[in-house]
């Protein structure tokens, strides 16, 4: 077994060896003839559109098929590839060149808390993205917006199927609607995409015919489609009702079988049931059908046999046959299996700390470290509604965040833990977002502690302890709170944090950081058990399509935690309504205006206004920004676009198809 050493990287080598890598990506991005594949389009500002799209590319007049299900067809186990798609397919565009069928990719994960790197990988729904951020059809074949923006009309493409090969109509999405999101035994509350104003009154679903359905809603929602970019708004109800109270036909057997799962009743059994990557048998639409449980070591997922998309020339989709995602017990492993040549294709958990570790091995790993950016910043969340009394009182002095933000030397950070290869800012959008703000962006990041320590004294907490800690007024007890978050022991994270945590004590705030794994993390968020916390802010790559941090609507960056539970659903028994006349409210106001404004400049000027009270009263204190992200592409792995920013909004590495994504030689690729 190799050793891992990890000698650290100054910004100089970076910079080389980044050259280097970039170079690099040529290589992996040559056509069939060796010639590099053209770039992508620089990301532009978009908005969602408001009128039906250009007609997508003609389909194909014949198909063809991965060896594997041929082999089912000439079995007679499997119909005609004709007969599996839709009777006009997506048509998804080529990066690089037409692939080759088979082989396996291979991926990482951490356990069942660490779904989103299987479900990011095929999550795309009714529209996805192209290179310039602009929402396209998917399994949608076209829409209409009416003029005041308050219904769409989506036409689904005809023949379209679920995994298992029955039909996949707008039905489903009646079925959905009716028995699934409106059911309060099943989800509490609508979700957020579903209805609108500031009453958030649920839309209205119509079904025109087999492949056409309508939303309507009570205000203008024009910003729906970023929705539906990774959301389901559909269920295959023909599997599902079995497992549902009011529709099985056996509901005392749906009752013992939830019991004899471990479930306190027939709605968590249902969920659990509803879960893809729990529950192979469940019938899916994305690109690869599970094969097992993801609660095993190894997950592993399979091509659909009746995915809806193909290539330009004819060729169902994916190239790939198979996707597995091995878990690993600590990052050391993980970094391992990196350098042994174990991971084929991947970004999430591939630290930047870890640059040098993975360049010096790419040789000896066959494979190449592709520098990409990241829209995660370095950031502190202070929970405001913690249900420790004199801790938000202390919280919410806008002064005290102010303080312990001028407290924090960013460039020694950044210098000390990350190389000086990160840019110091506030949280907020990246330089290359449309919503991009530098006023907000650089608000307070100076260092300057003897500011901090005049502020902290000012707001009242200038008493100390003999040990030069701040105490509580009146009292002799310091000031004292936990930082959660899930930045493991030796990682690059937990450095950046125990920095930030000594930089808090020199101005006499006493904190401490502690790791919890992310199950109990989301335990503690959702329970609002949580002081403060850890965890950087993403979406920032364009924050109008997901502004759920900056709207405060995220409770896993707790900067609110409990007013962000009762904002997504007023009757949770952990939320709590805001006071009135907080600067909470005007944020939520000014995002409630810009979700019913249809025009892109209008809501643009909107939420420049909500970034201005970040910059005001920095919700939650971020350090540094605009970091490089690195994605192991194994060498001979094909169609990847390199360069593009890794955000949630978008994905993560895996922004346009990975459906495309295929091997030089697939008998290499195997196991």
């Amino acid at each position: 077994m190799r050793k891992l050493v990890n000698r650290g990287v100054s910004r100089r080598e970076f910079l080389r060896l980044s050259a280097l890598a970039t170079a690099g990506v040529v290589t992996v991005a040559c056509g069939a003839s060796g010639e590099p594949a053209p770039s992508a389009p620089a990301p532009a500002a978009t908005t969602a559109p408001a009128q039906q799209p250009a007609a997508p590319a003609a389909a194909p007049s014949q198909y063809n098929e991965a060896p594997m299900l041929a082999e089912l067809v000439a079995r007679g186990e499997l119909p005609p590839v004709d007969e599996r798609l839709p009777s006009n397919p997506l048509v998804m565009p080529i990066t690089e060149s037409i692939g080759n069928y088979g082989g396996t990719m291979r991926r990482g994960f951490s356990g069942v808390s660490d779904r989103w790197g299987p479900t990011k990988l095929q999550d795309r729904g009714l529209v996805w993205y192209d290179a310039n951020l602009n929402m396209q059809p998917r399994m949608a074949e076209s829409w209409e917006l009416s003029d005041d923006a308050t219904t769409w009309t989506f036409h689904l493409r005809p023949g379209t199927k679920w995994s298992d090969g029955a039909p996949f109509t707008a039905n489903d999405v009646q079925w959905w609607w009716d028995n699934h999101e409106t059911n309060t035994d099943i989800a509490p509350a609508v979700g957020g995409a579903w209805v609108s104003g500031t009453a958030r009154t649920p839309m209205t679903v119509e079904v025109i015919d087999d492949n056409t359905f309508r939303f309507t809603f009570a205000d203008p929602k024009p910003l729906l489609l970023y929705s539906l970019g990774r959301s389901w708004p559909f269920a295959p109800g023909h599997y599902m009702s079995q497992f549902h109270l009011e529709l099985t036909e056996d509901t005392a057997k749906l009752q013992a079988d939830s019991t004899a799962a471990g479930f306190n009743n027939w709605s968590e059994y249902y969920i659990d049931r509803n879960w893809w990557y729990m529950n192979p048998e469940r019938p899916s639409v994305g690109p690869w059908i599970a094969k097992n449980q993801l609660s095993t070591e190894l997950f592993v997922m399979e091509r659909n046999p009746y995915f809806f998309g193909v290539d330009p020339e004819g060729n169902q989709l994916p190239y790939v046959d198979t996707v597995n995602h091995r878990l690993f017990e600590n990052p050391e492993v993980f970094n391992l299996r990196i350098i042994n040549g174990e991971i084929d294709f991947q970004n999430r958990h591939v630290a930047l700390g870890n640059f040098t570790l993975f360049k010096e091995n790419e040789a000896a790993g066959d494979y190449q470290v592709v520098i990409g950016s990241s829209a995660g910043h370095t950031a502190v969340q202070l929970n405001l509604t913690t249900k420790n009394e004199r801790l938000r009182e202390f919280f919410n002095v806008r002064d005290v965040r102010i303080a312990l933000s001028l407290a924090v030397d960013r460039n020694a950070l950044n210098e000390l833990v990350f190389d000086g290869l990160l840019t110091p800012r506030q949280y907020s959008p990246l330089e290359k977002s449309p919503q991009a703000y530098p006023a907000q962006a650089n608000a307070y990041i100076e260092y300057d502690p003897a500011r901090a320590n005049e502020l902290l004294d000012a707001a009242g907490y200038a008493e100390k302890n003999s040990e030069g800690m701040r105490v509580w007024p009146g009292t002799n007890e310091a000031i004292s709170f936990i930082i959660e978050g899930t930045s493991e022991p030796g990682t690059q994270g937990e450095d950046a944090i125990l920095q930030i945590v000594r930089y808090y004590q020199a101005v006499g705030v006493n904190a401490a950081y502690r790791y919890f794994e992310r199950s109990l993390y989301t335990e503690h968020y959702e329970s609002n058990e949580i002081e403060a916390a850890f965890w950087g802010g993403d979406r920032t790559v364009l924050p109008i399509a997901a502004p759920i941090i900056f709207t405060g609507e995220q409770p896993d960056r707790p900067w609110n935690a409990a007013w962000a539970l009762w904002r997504l659903n007023p009757t949770n028994a952990n939320g709590e309504e805001p006071p009135e006349g907080h600067w909470m409210w005007d944020i939520w106001n000014t995002w409630d205006e810009i979700a019913v404004t249809a025009d892109e400049g209008t809501r643009n000027d909107l939420f420049r206004q909500i970034l201005d009270i970040w910059a005001r009263e920095l919700p939650m204190i971020g350090y540094l920004g605009e970091s490089p992200a690195l994605v192991i592409v194994k060498n001979g792995f094909r169609n990847y676009p390199p360069g593009f920013p890794i955000d949630d909004t978008t994905g993560d590495e895996h922004l346009l198809h990975t459906e495309i994504y295929f091997w030089d030689d697939p008998a290499a690729h195997t196991m």
